[in-house]
């Protein structure tokens, strides 16, 4: 049967039924996924199966049982097609592979712009809000570096070093992702909404907010574990103790992900953070080649241009194009090199 572009199907409207459900945590949204096998199942479930689950408090479950009749769900279909925002629902495609591997991914991503299959070649790159013109300089120059090798930038959008990873990604030609704590209609900070309209043409602009919401503080460090979890590696390029990068590092070690840290002035608290993060294992970074050197072999290859071309190993973008034809034409089996 053919489906209607003009109506949402079932499976759509359970999943944002159910990422819409007030104090269901995306952890504890995972776990009922885990049990129940779909959204469709999770709503179903009686009462008597959802309380034996200890982590779900009663107005919890009232709220579950409440959200099968969720009239919202299909405005909020309607609202996202009327603006042209894509809803990614996991599982399905088009949803970013490298979010599946974290333990609490979104259930519904919502995304102005597109992903590509090489943007399973990402970098993350945050920092402090309120940083010096060294950070913002190495952010910008590290972001740009990095995306003329081929990697995508992904960062939150926020003032300071985020913006400047942004920005050294576009200027340098590049992808860039933008994960929001805000609604994708609804860009924070108010004056980063054209840096938004660029991250969205070359790449996309993210959220599992619903739309309309609005900051809060409590918002930022779930987001964070988007970026880290879209991401291959984390670097922190300036942040002080209390710094919410330092979340991202946190998320970033939970995932398996590696942290870099971008080096300071020992006598500016500025970057206190990142020689904390040094000092306990992070991979000190100067340029690109020390993050391709950490990176290792990739658990799949990626597919990094319109040509097949694929990379199987960060260190292979080091290689110009000729390079890594000849490398991808060895293979396990002998090979004479008349035929390479």
């Amino acid at each position: 049967m053919a489906v209607d572009p003009t109506t949402p199907d079932p499976e759509t409207l359970d999943a944002l039924r159910l990422q819409m459900t007030t104090g269901l945590s995306p952890r504890m949204l995972k776990l009922r996924l885990d049990r129940f096998e779909s959204p469709g199942n999770v709503l179903r479930a009686s009462c008597e199966e959802l309380v034996q689950f200890p982590d779900l408090k009663p107005r919890v479950v009232q709220a579950l049982a409440a959200a099968r009749e969720n009239a919202a769900a299909p405005k909020e279909w309607q609202a996202c097609r009327d603006r042209q925002i894509q809803m990614l629902i996991r599982n399905r495609r088009g949803y970013p592979h490298r979010l599946t591997e974290i333990p609490d991914p979104p259930l519904v991503l919502y995304s102005r712009g597109d992903f590509a299959t090489r943007d399973d070649l990402a970098i993350g790159i945050v920092g402090s809000r309120r940083c010096t013109l060294y950070g913002q300089q190495q952010a910008e120059r590290l972001a740009g570096a990095l995306a003329r090798a081929g990697f995508t930038i992904v960062s939150g959008l926020a003032r300071g070093i985020d913006a400047a990873a942004h920005r050294g990604a576009l200027l340098a030609g590049g992808r860039t992702i933008a994960v929001l704590a805000t609604a994708v209609n609804d860009i924070y900070p108010p004056e980063h909404d054209n840096l938004a309209e660029e991250v969205a043409c070359h790449g996309a602009v993210v959220s599992e907010a619903p739309l309309g919401r609005r900051p809060r503080p409590e918002f930022f460090p779930q987001r964070n574990r988007i970026i880290s979890g879209l991401s291959l590696g984390v670097i922190v390029v300036e942040a002080d103790r209390r710094s919410g990068a330092l979340s991202t590092a946190r998320h970033a070690m939970e995932q398996n992900r590696e942290i870099f840290a971008v080096p300071g002035r020992i006598d500016n608290s500025t970057s206190d953070g990142c020689h904390d993060l040094i000092r306990d294992g992070a991979t000190l970074i100067r340029g690109v080649d020390d993050v391709l050197q950490a990176l290792g072999p990739l658990p799949q290859p990626v597919l990094v241009s319109e040509t097949s071309e694929t990379v199987h190993d960060p260190r292979e973008l080091a290689l110009n194009s000729v390079e890594r034809k000849v490398l991808n034409s060895v293979t396990r089996d002998p090979l004479h090199i008349d035929e390479i």
